[in-house]
């Protein structure tokens, strides 16, 4: 389960697509037990999170809270992943940037902050690799491409 929260004063009608493409994941990877936000904010929402926990002083496109690093011997019958922030300001700049849709970059950004969630990295060259094919993958399965 998994809930899209707009903090932004504008509709962003691609929540719908994005809502469709994450209960696509959701069915795909079996994480029908598991709950996870993702929440639209500003360059300047965002630049304070990435400031104030990642202690970088500057707007970035994705921000992931895994709530699983942290526990230890809680036992649930569900996994409460975390939260995904991303910026709807960097999203469309990176849009027009790399010369696709906004719907391709906020899936994106979308699938790429779950797979955090979900343990996957990119500190490595064999990380990263993992990481982008199963990107690549559930973004080409579901019809979202570039």
């Amino acid at each position: 389960m998994f809930e899209i929260i707009n903090q932004l004063d504008e509709e962003i009608k691609e929540i719908e697509k994005i809502n469709d493409f994450l209960n696509f994941v959701v069915k795909k990877e079996n994480l029908d037990n598991c709950l996870f936000n993702v929440i639209l904010v500003d360059n300047k929402y965002i630049h304070q999170l990435n400031k104030e926990y990642r202690g970088i002083d500057k707007e970035t496109d994705v921000i992931s809270f895994a709530l699983e690093d942290n526990i230890d011997e809680i036992k649930l019958d569900f996994r409460v992943l975390g939260d995904i922030y991303i910026s709807v300001d960097k999203a469309r700049k990176q849009a027009k940037e790399f010369g696709h849709s906004f719907l391709r970059e906020l899936s994106f950004l979308t699938i790429h902050g779950l797979l955090h969630l979900l343990g996957y990295d990119h500190m490595t060259k064999e990380e990263e690799e993992i990481m982008f094919k199963k990107q690549d993958e559930l973004l080409n399965e579901f019809k979202i491409t570039r």
